[in-house]
C-alpha cells in the first residue's frame, strides 16, 4: 500500500461556522467518494484557510463527520493581494493502492478555478 496525496479546495459564499461545516463536509466527502476512500484511509489532513475566515476551524467539520482518530491540523494561507477569497484547501495523505495519475483531486465551485489543471 502507498501513500499517497490528494488534494481540493472550496470558496465558502460567507464566513459562517455553519456554512463553513457544510461545505467543509461537502468537499471532504467528495473527496473521499471519488476516491474509493472511507476514513480509515486517511493518515492525516491538513486544512488551511485564508484570513478572511475566523468562524471555525475546518477540521471542526471533518470531527462532525465521525473522523475522529486521525490527526488534523488548520493553518491560514498566505495572505496575498488578488488572491481569491473565502478559500478552505485541504491535503490529506492516504493509502492506496492507486497510482499518482489515478487520483481525483476536488475543487468545489468558484474553487475549480484554483487548478483548473486538475479539477473535476
Amino acid at each position: 500500500m502507498a501513500v499517497r496525496a490528494v488534494r481540493g479546495a472550496v470558496q465558502l459564499e460567507r464566513d459562517e461556522a455553519g456554512h463553513m461545516d457544510e461545505q467543509v463536509a461537502a468537499l471532504l466527502t467528495a473527496l473521499l467518494e471519488r476516491n474509493g476512500l472511507t476514513a480509515d484511509d486517511l493518515i492525516s489532513v491538513w486544512f488551511t484557510a485564508t484570513p478572511d475566515l475566523h468562524s471555525d476551524f475546518p477540521a471542526a467539520a471533518a470531527r462532525k463527520l465521525g473522523i475522529t482518530d486521525v490527526p488534523l491540523i488548520c493553518a491560514q494561507e498566505l495572505d496575498v493581494e488578488g488572491a481569491m477569497p473565502r478559500v478552505v484547501r485541504v491535503l490529506a495523505h492516504i493509502e492506496s493502492d492507486k497510482p499518482r495519475s489515478e487520483i481525483a483531486h476536488v475543487y468545489l465551485g468558484a474553487a475549480a478555478a484554483l487548478r483548473k489543471d486538475i479539477a473535476q
